[in-house]
């Protein structure tokens, strides 16, 4: 009650201040066009009626303390004081006068309107509602309160901690955001340092060699100008002597100026330069540009612990003397998959008392998952953490047991297999399948019986009789608790119920329209009807859910038709595995689209065998020979794609059927490995269904029934099967 008072106290002085009806305070208040209203004091958001803020209900308990508050107060803070006075007044229960009836006291309630009101306004507006005297409802709405009180005050607790939690983290942020600021001005201090300091060095260097240089080219200079001093000294005062001396003059010196002349004559002047003027300074400043413009990388992710995951054999069982690894996948507040790496994640396994157990190796994938690997040497129970930022992931602590090797079931990752095509002669060889590890979303306890799976039935045998089948291929599941099974080498379609009863069978083997010459894919639409993809017919054939023949499409443009699904808008999706490619049909026939060819690349294909539609209307597609699930828009643009060659997590050995749950977990019958793997909505691995009591012997399509089981057609071993599914 006091918080209630609390929050309409300062909603009250505020409507007080602005001396406004309520009504034009409020429009003032929201934005204009605004479909709904927050709340000023505790955020929460309603939606306004059709006509605004004019047609919403008059609450009277507000209006009259308001009308309270309007009073001339005698007091030096009227504002406080009338307020104070009107929530004491109702909290006190004081009577309080009706706002349409003036000198009224309101002391009926109605039930309708969930107001207060005088005796006046049961004889009026209200005369057709349920009203009662307020003193008979105002304890049991005072319960209710309380009720209700004392449940919210228990969250408090938990907001304090989380504010303080939250607070702290923002305090770390600015931080390190600090840090990092400091960082990075010592850095680019640190650098223009060293480019003055080069610059003093380069600039020396220069002195330095021009200094050399001149010396040369200054000595050569003057041995020049010498040289040249002495001839036209010589020059001159010989021909002077010839021009002005006696005879007897020049004849005394004529020998002494001869063998001067001569001399000079005969001398080697440096007239060859003895240096060049080759200076320059090269600055390869562009390299140096692009590297400063990348310099500094800031890491930081988006990652966040409540919505990480990790998978993995190694979560919650392990062998002593091992080496086990896990997989964490981190995600952000969304729960989407960051897909970078350099989160701080670790990961500390200890004993019952307390005691570090075994060191654990964490390495960072870079896209945004993490390999963490550990070795136990003792038997026993263990508790694993996995702490991203400081806080547990998902499920974590888990707790693992550790057991010798010799009590270890045996894992198919110790058989190695080897896989040919399933349309040809080679047989498969059998295995078991992987167990799939105890979800961490499940509540169930953990089977003791190390062979038990999660099989829940299993139909049929090779033969031509109604529930037999020879070579099934699609497998489909309807609304209405159906199952339905291409029976691909007996040419027709087996319906039976969720509980796995023979319900009808239809198809005659044949290439006239209606007819089936090898049915592969199966699908049942919004409508009930029964479509199949007939792969040697090359169309694709629609059925009423009793099984008459009602039309065929895609004659001319298919040439192999394998798997087939319908999306939302009613198409026809349809994969062609001869063509490597995928067309969407309407449902009558006309073409929308297609896409694909044969090849590599993320919009080509070889082999693709089936298809889904999850709840965006994106395809996935299984692309068998490339290895890989890939996932395109309804428009058939490439969104991505994921699986690679192999035996290990999230990889395939030619993947076929493929179905996606109600969260947009896809499924995936992995043919070669005689397995089926579960992955969230992005493509990163979660588990696999168990089937190691019965095994799997070259699974093709895959469905979800309508009670959330799994349904897989096991070719090899000519039955459909049924697995328990935890979502």
């Amino acid at each position: 009650q006091q918080l209630y008072i609390t929050c309409w106290m300062i909603l009250l002085t505020d409507l007080f201040i602005c001396r406004l009806p309520p009504s034009s305070c409020l429009q003032n208040y929201i934005p204009p066009e605004s479909l709904t209203l927050s709340c000023p004091v505790c955020r929460q958001t309603s939606i306004l009626p059709e006509k605004g803020v004019c047609a919403l209900q008059n609450n009277f308990f507000i209006t009259n303390l308001m009308e309270v508050l309007q009073r001339e107060p005698e007091c030096s803070r009227p504002e406080a004081c009338s307020v104070l006075e009107s929530v004491s007044a109702a909290a006190a229960g004081k009577p309080l006068c009706c706002p349409n009836h003036e000198g009224k006291v309101m002391e009926f309630y109605c039930e309708s309107c969930e107001t207060a009101m005088c005796l006046d306004c049961t004889e009026g507006e209200h005369r057709e509602h349920v009203t009662v005297p307020l003193r008979d409802v105002v304890e049991q709405h005072k319960a209710a309160l309380k009720t209700q009180l004392d449940a919210i005050h228990s969250r408090l607790p938990q907001l304090t901690v989380a504010i303080e939690l939250v607070s702290e983290i923002s305090r770390q942020l600015n931080e390190r955001k600090n840090e990092a600021v400091a960082e990075i001005i010592s850095t680019f201090e640190e650098l223009e340092r060293a480019l003055h300091q080069r610059k003093t060095a380069l600039i020396t260097d220069l002195e330095n060699i021009c200094s050399t240089k001149q010396k040369v080219l200054q000595a050569q200079l003057s041995s020049l100008l010498q040289g040249k001093e002495h001839i036209q000294s010589s020059c001159n005062f010989t021909e002077q002597a010839l021009s002005h001396g006696s005879a007897t003059e020049v004849l005394l010196v004529q020998k002494q100026m001869s063998e001067r002349v001569t001399a000079l004559a005969r001398h080697d002047f440096p007239e060859k330069p003895h240096q060049n003027a080759h200076l320059d300074c090269q600055v390869e400043t562009e390299g140096l540009r692009r590297s400063i413009q990348n310099l500094g990388v800031l890491i930081t992710t988006a990652a966040v612990a409540h919505t990480s995951v990790a998978t993995g054999e190694g979560l919650r069982h392990a062998a002593t003397g091992q080496h086990h690894t896990i997989t964490v996948t981190t995600k952000d507040k969304d729960g989407e998959l960051v897909r970078t790496g350099n989160a701080v994640l670790k990961a500390e396994i200890t004993s019952v008392d307390g005691n570090r157990a075994a060191e654990t190796e964490i390495m960072d994938n870079k896209n945004g998952t993490y390999e963490v690997g550990y070795t136990l040497r003792h038997e026993g129970e263990y508790s694993f953490a996995l702490l991203l930022y400081g806080q547990p992931i998902r499920g974590s602590p888990f707790r693992l047991r550790a057991v010798k090797p010799s009590d270890v079931p045996q894992s198919p990752d110790d058989v190695k297999r080897r896989v040919k095509s399933p349309s040809g002669t080679g047989g498969h060889i059998r295995q078991k399948a992987v167990r799939r590890p105890s979800s961490m979303y499940s509540t169930t306890k953990k089977k003791e019986n190390p062979i038990e799976d999660e099989l829940i039935y299993r139909v049929g045998s090779r033969g031509r009789e109604k529930g037999e089948f020879t070579n099934l291929q699609g497998i489909s599941a309807s609304s209405n608790g159906r199952v339905v099974v291409a029976d691909s080498n007996n040419q027709c379609i087996q319906v039976f119920s969720n509980d796995g009863q023979f319900k009808m069978r239809f198809g005659v083997r044949g290439r006239s329209p209606g007819q089936l010459q090898r049915p592969t894919g199966v699908t049942v639409d919004m409508n009930g009807d029964i479509v199949v993809a007939d792969y040697d017919n090359r169309w694709v054939s629609i059925f009423s859910s009793d099984g008459k023949f009602k039309n065929k499409i895609g004659a001319g443009r298919l040439m192999g038709p394998k798997g087939v699904a319908v999306d939302k808008n009613g198409h026809i999706i349809t994969v062609d595995n001869k063509a490597c490619c995928v067309f969407i049909f309407q449902s009558n026939g006309k073409l929308v689209t297609k896409f694909g060819g044969r090849g590599t690349s993320d919009r080509q294909f070889a082999g693709p065998h089936f298809v889904a539609v999850n709840n965006k209307n994106e395809i996935i597609v299984t692309d068998f020979h490339n290895h890989s699930v890939k996932v395109y828009s309804a428009d058939g643009e490439f969104l991505f794609k994921f699986g690679s060659h192999g035996e290990g997590n999230g990889q395939f050995n030619a993947p076929t059927g493929v179905a996606v749950d109600a969260n947009g977990n896809i499924i995936v019958a992995d043919w070669g490995n005689s397995r089926i793997q579960v992955f969230d909505s992005t493509g990163s691995f979660l588990s696999y269904i168990n089937t190691s009591a019965d095994p799997l012997y070259g699974p093709q399509g895959l469905a979800l029934t309508s009670d959330g089981h799994v349904a897989v057609a096991d070719s090899g071993n000519h039955c459909f099967k049924v697995y328990r599914y935890l979502q």
